[in-house]
């Protein structure tokens, strides 16, 4: 991992009279090496304002000034950047060239499956393939395909992968085909750990070097969480696969000049309080604030306190916040975690030099920081005192719900009866003590009431180590038949993201567990226990330290290195346990440690999905049960019958110091990522891949040519009236949906559209895989796109309770019977009718999935009219040229009475302009006709562009034919 001398992504010096040639300045490392630098001070001469700007911007303005060749990129961008008011209106867009992309498997796939369409079709045109190549360094980790179909033995982790090549051979070929194909195209293998974490500790350089200029790193990645990189000042976010082919391709991201909210830390965690409480906390109050869109900056000294896992939790979590980054400026606690991660002496003094050449150096608002408190304009400043931190879970649909622990239990009990509509369960309260009986291995003790606090009970971790409150004990039961009811616990999994970059939440989770399993306790067997980290480091220090086998005996052994239970990966459920539920409808419970817990995500069958940090993970397994007060109430009963509660248990802050310098060994990361080339594995080793610059096509269920291409000319096509005529309405949904209801990633359902075209082409059950392996076949992905067993199309009318019914159906022209959106979608296609669906808040927050807009586009829906957006969805829309618009405020489809059975029309402006005005058309079944006035929410010249071009994948690639 030593600084490359020589990299040919990046023409340093443009033939063209650069305007800012005179800010390229000499400055020299540590040991005298000598380099040179667009110099942000330098420009500083002609900005004075430069000096004002928040850390992050700077980052972006140099990349601007960098690639300044005047024609995408012109002096009136720089100048417009440079010149950044913190409360101006937004509406300069920002060409912003990165160093390099970063890919999951799961977006990787779809992303490659379009390139290779790409080189088919320059192919077919009479064109040279090779035109389509990435400009930048790209790198895909195969993270997100392993399963925990096995759990709880030390042999999970070989059968596991085993079965992963066994369902995504054609996939890995196709990846092997493309490792041969592409010059910058490199691929790390199954087994290594997640794309953010393999991130963090080998892929990110801090800074480039090609020909004596150094420039820092910058990215952007096809999974949302790719902003964890921002935990080491590394300026790069989300985006959808549509957006990262630009990228990769030579277009730079185009965005609009955001606001900077600043985040002020001071003091400091107490005793008993982890990383994770402070994120879902963190992610509460952003979330408060509506940082949608914006960059987010982290200062103080409370900020300059935490270290860097601390820091990459934080900036892990900014989709579940809203923003488009959580960034932390380089300081010290950067350099430290380089040199712990094994990055070269060379490149860490590299790293350090250029940063205070720059004047960015250090945590602004801090003891030593080259910016003093004060001297930055942000748009808005948050405050927050660590101390004042609780320990906490989120849920138990939504990332940004937090509850501190003592209020999980009452809170869940709440949440029962509430409508759903109010992330409520619409149960029957007599119904929440319901339990029944099943049969598989194992028990349970049954009995997982809320039993009411003594008085004075403590509500503080730290208060309640060595200090147990004095309830009577639960009588344990050794019965074979267990009893399941609401508020179980039948998923526990210390899954990777957020979490496993931290090795102070891992090493706590394994204190914890030594100390439970010395105290007698123990996870009932039927519980899917998992442990599956991001990188093999934390296998290797939880080994080191002693406390993998303590975590082993409580069910916790090594199940996969990559995104699992997060992802919907968590593998199933007994059949008994799966029939138990749905016959008596059970809220029953999923807690892991992961980033996400939207509704069916995990698994369809568990209603309620709690975050927690890891060591609470193992705390739930054990008590079994999300009414337990672990505040107050045993987590278990250990030897002798005796009582033991979580202070009796939980790790204090000097334990884990203790083991910490074990998990930041520099030798043992550069001997781990150099088997990346050396040591890839013997699975991955045999697979073999066909070769050639153009793809085959050979006839798959993972993989087929998409129809993006079809018909393309590389001429541009007439500019075409954008209006929406006729129109009628697909689906009207509520506020929060997620691109998991929009493109669910989990499992296929047998009776659904995707399922059953799988089963008409001799695909078994067994064989189904998830809809995120099958990303690269357009066929399973659009009959799967609004698929989410949760969904609630709003058209279907309420039962006596006001309940809707789940799944993906509509009534076709809004009345008479249900069908499956796909079906309806292919009848309204056939008919030339055009489709829209309106919808409430936030719609499209979640992972950055292209095929939520690929598979709208797919199913004919011309128009998405809602109340907000989340920033990549919307994007994504307009890439895949459906019309994203949105309410003004005070108006919604529910304020305007609809139904579903009107005909609508969209009207925007005849010359797109970005964030003009449109109309809406409403004519009833009547023929009563109304209008009201909408915001079309293609934001930036660029993106109409994209449009008038069909989409930003045709418009790519008539710009490289033409090259």
């Amino acid at each position: 991992m030593s600084v490359p001398q020589e990299e040919c992504f990046v023409t340093p010096f443009p033939s063209f009279a650069h305007p800012f040639a005179s800010v390229v300045k000499p400055f020299k490392t540590a040991s005298g090496k000598a380099g040179r630098l667009y110099s942000l001070p330098a420009l500083t001469k002609q900005f004075p304002n430069i000096k004002r700007l928040p850390v992050s911007l700077r980052i972006v303005l140099e990349s601007v000034l960098r690639h300044c060749d005047g024609e995408r990129v012109t002096a009136e961008h720089v100048k417009q950047l440079a010149n950044w008011a913190p409360k101006a209106a937004r509406t300069d867009e920002i060409p912003f060239t990165v160093a390099r992309v970063v890919l999951q498997d799961f977006t990787g796939v779809p992303l490659l499956a379009d390139l290779a369409a790409m080189r088919s079709t320059a192919e077919r045109l009479g064109h040279d393939p090779k035109k389509i190549e990435p400009l930048v360094p790209v790198d895909l980790v195969v993270d997100h395909s392993v399963m925990v179909d096995y759990y709880g033995t030390k042999n999970a982790l070989d059968l596991n992968m085993k079965l992963e090549f066994q369902r995504n051979h054609e996939r890995y070929q196709f990846m092997k085909w493309g490792m041969q194909a592409f010059d910058t195209f490199r691929v790390v293998p199954p087994g290594f750990g997640i794309v953010h974490q393999v991130n963090l500790e080998y892929l990110a350089r801090g800074v480039h070097l090609k020909g004596g200029l150094y420039y820092p790193d910058t990215l952007v990645g096809t999974d949302s969480h790719t902003t964890m990189i921002n935990g080491i000042g590394v300026v790069g976010w989300g985006v959808g696969g549509i957006e990262a082919e630009a990228a990769m391709l030579g277009q730079p991201v185009y965005f609009l000049t955001p606001d900077v909210v600043g985040f002020e830390m001071s003091g400091q965690l107490r005793e008993g309080v982890t990383a994770t409480d402070l994120v879902l906390t963190v992610t509460e109050i952003l979330r408060q604030h509506k940082v949608v869109g914006k960059f987010v900056e982290f200062y103080g000294p409370g900020t300059a306190s935490l270290t860097l896992p601390d820091r990459a939790t934080i900036a892990n979590m900014a989709p579940e916040y809203g923003a488009t980054m959580g960034f932390f400026p380089v300081d010290d606690k950067t350099l430290d975690y380089f040199r712990g991660t094994g990055r070269s002496k060379a490149e860490i003094e590299a790293f350090e030099a250029y940063f205070r050449a720059q004047g960015i150096f250090g945590v602004p608002g801090a003891p030593g920081a080259t910016i003093k408190a004060g001297e930055i304009d942000y748009s808005q400043v948050v405050k927050l005192d660590l101390g004042s931190v609780t320990p906490s879970l989120a849920g138990p649909k939504r990332p940004q719900d937090r509850i501190e622990l003592g209020q999980v239990a009452t809170q869940f009990a709440s949440l029962f009866s509430k409508p759903n509509a109010e992330n409520g369960f619409n149960q029957p309260v007599e119904r929440l003590a319901m339990r029944v009986k099943v049969h598989p291995d194992g028990g349970r003790a049954a009995g997982s009431g809320v039993t009411e606090a003594p008085a004075g009970a403590p509500r503080d971790l730290a208060e309640m180590v060595g200090n147990r409150p004095a309830l009577a004990a639960r009588p344990a039961s050794g019965q074979k038949d267990i009893t399941v009811g609401n508020g179980d616990v039948l998923i526990a999994a210390i899954t990777s993201c957020t979490n496993t970059s931290n090795p102070s939440v891992l090493l706590a989770a394994g204190l914890l567990a030594k100390k439970a399993v010395e105290a007698g306790l123990r996870v009932q067997p039927h519980i899917k226990t998992s442990l599956a980290p991001g990188s093999r480091i934390v296998t290797e220090y939880l080994t080191q330290t002693g406390l993998l086998p303590y975590l082993e005996k409580l069910g916790f052994a090594l199940a996969g290195y990559g995104c699992t239970t997060c992802i919907g990966n968590a593998g199933d459920l007994t059949p008994e346990l799966n029939e138990a539920i749905i016959k008596n409808d059970l809220v029953c419970a999923a807690v892991l440690s992961g980033n996400r817990n939207f509704e069916a995500r995990i698994h369809p069958n568990l209603k309620a999905n709690f975050l927690a940090s890891p060591p609470l993970v193992v705390a739930y397994a054990i008590a079994g049960n999300v009414k337990t007060d672990l505040m107050t109430e045993p987590v278990g009963m250990g030897k002798g019958g005796k009582p033991v509660y979580l202070g009796d248990i939980w790790p204090t802050s000097e334990e884990i110091h203790r083991f910490m310098k074990t998990a930041m060994n520099g030798k043992a990361y550069r001997e781990n990522y150099e088997r990346v080339k050396s040591e890839p594995g013997k699975l991955w080793e045999r697979i073999q891949g066909v070769s050639g610059e153009v793809y085959n096509w050979p006839e798959s269920s993972y993989i087929a040519e998409p129809p993006f291409f079809e018909g393309f000319s590389p001429d541009q096509p007439e500019v075409v009236d954008a209006a929406v005529k006729g129109a009628r309405i697909m689906a009207l949904f509520g506020d929060s949906i997620t691109t998991d209801h929009i493109s669910p990633a989990g499992s296929i359902k047998e009776s659904s559209p995707a399922g059953q075209w799988l089963r008409d082409r001799g695909v078994l059950k067994a064989d189904f895989n998830s809809f995120g392996a099958r990303r690269g076949h357009h066929e399973v992905m659009m009959r799967g796109t609004f698929g989410n067993v949760r969904i609630k199309n709003l058209m279907l009318p309420a039962d006596k309770n006001g309940s809707r019914e789940e799944g993906g159906f509509t009534l076709y022209e809004g009345k008479g019977a249900k069908v499956s959106i796909y079906d309806a979608a292919m009848r309204y296609q056939a008919a030339g009718v055009p489709t829209v669906v309106l919808a409430g808040e936030e719609y499209g927050t979640g992972s950055s999935r292209d095929w939520a807009a690929k598979g709208t586009q797919l199913l004919g829906i011309k128009a998405v009219v809602a109340r907000s957006f989340e920033r990549i969805h919307r994007s994504n829309l307009v890439g895949m040229g459906v019309l994203p618009l949105q309410f003004k405020a005070g108006d919604s489809w529910e304020t305007l009475g609809l139904k579903g059975d009107e005909t609508i029309d969209v009207l925007p402006h005849p010359e797109l302009r970005p964030q003009s005005e449109a109309t809406l058309v409403i004519t009833s079944p009547g023929g009563q006709r109304r209008e009201i006035q909408l915001v079309l929410r293609i934001d930036t010249p660029v993106e109409v562009a994209y449009y008038r071009a069909g989409g930003i994948l045709p418009y790519v690639l008539r710009q490289l034919l033409s090259a």
